[in-house]
């Protein structure tokens, strides 16, 4: 069976993005990211592991996944090789000022899973497919059009959670213990974490943890560690006017010197003008 990959279309330059893909066979993100824009990962059919923030979810036929500005997030094949989905990119700028109060409200302040219920879903799907149809076709005022569907997206997707707000975790239990082990570095950072020190205080093999960890995060343990770090980094030059080497000794580097090379490695900027670019 042949791949289907669309056009990706666009409106507003980077305001808005839309593109539909169905695939097979194995295949997954090169690397994590994230990006200053908002995120909606429509799967239509399949299934997906989903890597956000430190938490490994399964995403399932119907599912969307949020990701807000910011967070670190991949995804990759589960044991289903056969997927289908919608993605779409969004600023709040792309929405009616009226609508912009609804990134607000939950769930759309942190990244999450949300498992739409089967009797939604036919909805969920229609509103999706008009908004492709309506980005291929550019009828009169088909911009416009495209805005109140995604707005109409929203609402559903806050109803849908405040009913059931639970996010599903995946069940399988190494995905269970690489999130443990993900949570474990991002509150120990600072420390000396080594793979040989995670895998003998979890009581898995070197070999299998880094292999099972990469596999799923997209990360070896160590680039782990620096990014647990120059993330924390990104948020207190977001949001604070600390001094860049009282952010590196903050975040666990020895030198500033140091810290600028990673940093730098890790988001192609140096801190001052990631700064700049990103300060509150």
């Amino acid at each position: 069976m042949n791949d289907l990959i669309e056009n990706k279309y666009t409106i507003d330059g980077s305001s808005f993005s839309i593109q539909r893909m169905r695939r097979y066979g194995f295949s997954s993100m090169p690397r994590p990211h994230s990006h200053t824009f908002y995120e909606l990962y429509c799967l239509l059919e399949g299934e997906r592991v989903y890597f956000i923030n430190g938490n490994v979810h399964v995403a399932q036929q119907g599912d969307i996944v949020i990701i807000v500005p910011h967070d670190l997030h991949s995804t990759a094949s589960s044991q289903v090789e056969q997927f289908e989905r919608i993605l779409i990119h969004f600023t709040p700028e792309f929405l009616h000022e009226a609508s912009r109060s609804l990134l607000q409200l939950p769930p759309f302040q942190k990244s999450a899973l949300i498992r739409v219920p089967r009797k939604e879903q036919p909805e969920i799907e229609r509103l999706l497919l008009q908004m492709v149809g309506e980005c291929k076709d550019q009828h009169s005022l088909y911009n416009a059009y495209v805005r109140h569907l995604l707005a109409e997206l929203l609402i559903w997707l806050h109803r849908i959670d405040a009913v059931s707000p639970l996010l599903p975790q995946s069940s399988h239990p190494m995905h269970q213990k690489v999130s443990e082990i993900t949570s474990y570095i991002q509150m120990n950072f600072r420390s000396a974490l080594t793979l040989e020190k995670l895998a003998q205080q979890y009581f898995i093999s070197p070999a299998y943890l880094s292999r099972i960890f990469l596999k799923l995060t997209g990360f070896h343990i160590s680039e782990y560690i620096r990014v647990a770090r120059i993330r924390e980094a990104q948020k207190l030059l977001r949001t604070t006017r600390q001094k860049v080497h009282a952010i590196a000794e903050q975040v666990g580097f020895e030198h500033v010197s140091h810290f600028n090379k990673t940093f730098k490695n890790v988001t192609g900027v140096s801190p001052l003008h990631y700064r700049q670019d990103h300060h509150y």
